[in-house]
């Protein structure tokens, strides 16, 4: 059973990046499952709790990933969360930030509420690590590292999306220049 509860948290977490939540449905995840809609609604009793899932598990995973690179000096620990964009990037994904953004307003409140919990996390930490990383001399840039944060994740979400419009991979062509404007 939890076998099948993580196929469909995955599986709506790849829609939820490339289609975006209000564009799926739960016979988007039954059928490639091969499942019926009530056994999605065994494990998640509504779409929102299934995004809310979603949202929970790509915060969790996040600040993993932030655990495993504190060991890492602070200029490294943000190369290295760049490069998780960059891996989305490759698989054709938006961050789930990017995505669900955009519809917040039409979010149910629970994944409303999840989203502005995982962007404040990131930005915090984000902040966090320029700042310590400006005081270490790594980072040479002016301005409030909360700031220098949210330019770097706004930069980061949207060269993700406009990577779709162009059909080319404006990420790689425009984060060198963010991360020379950095260091």
């Amino acid at each position: 059973m939890a076998d099948t509860r993580e196929k469909i948290q995955e599986l709506a977490r790849i829609l939820i990046q490339t289609k975006g939540y209000n564009a799926f449905s739960f016979a988007d995840i039954a059928g490639p499952l091969q499942i019926k809609n009530a056994a999605i609604h065994y494990h998640f009793p509504s779409k929102e709790a299934l995004g809310i899932s979603v949202i929970t598990e790509g915060t969790t995973a996040m600040q993993e990933a932030f655990r495993q690179w504190s060991s890492l000096p602070e200029c490294q620990q943000v190369e290295a969360f760049v490069t998780t964009f960059g891996q989305w990037q490759q698989q054709g994904l938006v961050c789930l930030m990017g995505s669900l953004s955009p519809d917040f307003g039409t979010l149910p409140a629970g994944m409303q509420q999840g989203l502005h919990q995982m962007c404040t996390s990131i930005i915090d930490w984000l902040t966090e690590r320029l700042e310590q990383g400006r005081q270490k001399q790594q980072f040479h840039f002016e301005g409030e590292a909360r700031i220098r944060a949210m330019m770097v994740v706004s930069h980061l979400i949207s060269s993700l999306l406009l990577s779709r419009v162009f059909e080319e991979d404006t990420l790689s062509q425009t984060t060198p220049q963010l991360l020379q404007d950095l260091f």
